[in-house]
């Protein structure tokens, strides 16, 4: 039976990286706001570890049989251990997701890797938070987590993604250039709750096309949002990271302009430098 829209969650996946918290304060910040119920995804993505096959066939035979079983073993503690950190992960966010007044957040705990799981529960999902690294890279300080570019591949719900400490939008920029993607972004801005007072920067970069950045004013203003636009030159990303510094904005939107599936449609597109570039958290809107 379809979900109805009411009834689609604000989805944030949490693991055990340090933006995870992050990543559960921006997503009760959009529950709270638009009035939808929050759930908390953790997933556990085994992996078969080559050691087993590579040690069991330099040795005798008698061994190779009491190794494997001392493998099998430990292979099943270690899975016993994820569950329990990940049930640790969920019932902490879930405390800070109610000291937040989110309503009975909800929990859930999946196997395998997050873009299945998402794909698989897109029908429910009205929006999805996640981190730019998860917990496996967070030593990594530039460039995006192994699942990031996979997720924004596969699914066509908004995402949005966290790289920073919480903080209540107090001015957004959206990215414009006219295409079908960006106006789609535009109107979903002009009719979401989350950005009613909230004034929105729209910056075009490119040649003079004023008569864009006016008619997306007048569309915001017509919402009720206050509307400041800007028309920039240079390469892109470059330029709207630069803006978004110097205005202090604090959530950067626009239209992901892949909708392939394809790895790589994506990989070394708009879409991937922004999120590669940004200091601000990223809202990727389908």
């Amino acid at each position: 039976m379809p979900v109805s829209f009411e009834d689609r969650v604000v989805l944030a996946c949490v693991d055990g990286a340090s933006v995870s918290a992050a990543v559960g304060d921006y997503a009760c910040w959009i529950a709270n706001t638009i009035g939808a119920p929050l759930r908390l995804l953790h997933t556990i993505e085994h992996s078969a570890d080559p050691a087993v096959a590579d040690l069991s066939g330099a040795i005798g035979l008698g061994s190779r049989e009491g190794l494997l079983e001392e493998l099998t073993a430990l292979e099943q503690v270690r899975g016993k251990l994820l569950i329990e950190h990940g049930k640790e992960i969920l019932s902490a966010a879930r405390a800070r997701a109610v000291a937040a007044g989110v309503a009975d957040p909800q929990t859930a705990q999946r196997h395998g890797g997050l873009a299945e799981a998402l794909v698989e529960l897109e029908d429910e999902l009205r929006v999805v938070v996640l981190g730019i690294r998860g917990e496996a890279h967070e030593r990594e300080h530039s460039g995006l987590g192994a699942q990031l570019e996979t997720v924004v591949r596969s699914l066509h719900r908004p995402l949005l993604v966290v790289n920073t400490v919480f903080t209540a939008p107090r001015r957004v920029m959206l990215a414009y250039n006219g295409s079908d993607a960006s106006r789609k972004a535009l109107g979903m801005v002009a009719s979401s709750l989350l950005f009613r007072g909230v004034p929105c920067h729209v910056v075009y970069v490119g040649d003079k096309r004023q008569e864009l950045l006016d008619e997306a004013a007048q569309i915001l203003e017509g919402a009720g949002i206050e509307a400041v636009t800007a028309q920039l030159g240079g390469r892109i990303e470059d330029a709207l990271s630069a803006y978004q510094t110097r205005h202090d904005i604090d959530l950067t939107l626009m239209g992901a302009f892949s909708h392939s599936r394809i790895r790589g449609f994506l990989v070394g597109s708009f879409t991937a430098k922004m999120m590669a570039k940004t200091q601000r958290p990223l809202l990727l809107l389908r």
